[in-house]
């Protein structure tokens, strides 16, 4: 099955792709993989999306934050190979959630983004993962995610 209608059979909707908001791109493509700059997530009416996870967001809302910003991801990735039939393999996820000192479960906020990742591409969403809580992020947003994925040739 094709990744658009793979996303379509999920209902789900890529966002536009997110611009930079200083002196860095979106994306750079080195051989065949692509480095996909940190990014947030897209805006979810149905709670707060800034803030820590464990003070202002709950495990599961970092989960939902985590998912959809893998969602930014795939339309930067989209916007940098113009097919998303041509990954190969997601090879590495980086995430940083902005948390309080004692919350200690950012593997399980990073479960929003892997699993995503894994019901859009199957085997070739398995990859390499980091899972780090920090202090702050940018904007107040809770989680920032970095990638890194290998490509097809056209």
């Amino acid at each position: 099955m094709k990744i658009e209608e793979r996303l379509n059979k999920l209902k789900i909707k890529l966002p536009p792709a997110p611009k930079p908001v200083g002196s860095y791109v979106t994306s750079v493509k080195i051989g065949d993989m692509i480095y996909l700059s940190g990014t947030g997530s897209v805006d979810f009416a149905e709670f707060k999306c800034v803030g820590k996870v464990g003070r202002e967001l709950t495990l599961e809302q970092g989960y939902a934050v985590a998912r959809g910003t893998i969602l930014n991801h795939l339309s930067t990735l989209k916007a940098a190979i113009g097919d998303l039939d041509r990954v190969e393999q997601i090879a590495k996820v980086v995430g940083y959630i902005q948390c309080t000192n004692d919350f200690y479960r950012q593997p399980e906020v990073m479960n929003g983004a892997s699993d995503l990742l894994v019901e859009i591409f199957k085997e070739k969403g398995l990859h390499a993962r980091t899972a780090i809580g920090v202090n702050s992020l940018p904007f107040n947003i809770p989680v920032e995610i970095e990638m890194i994925v290998k490509v097809k040739s056209k």
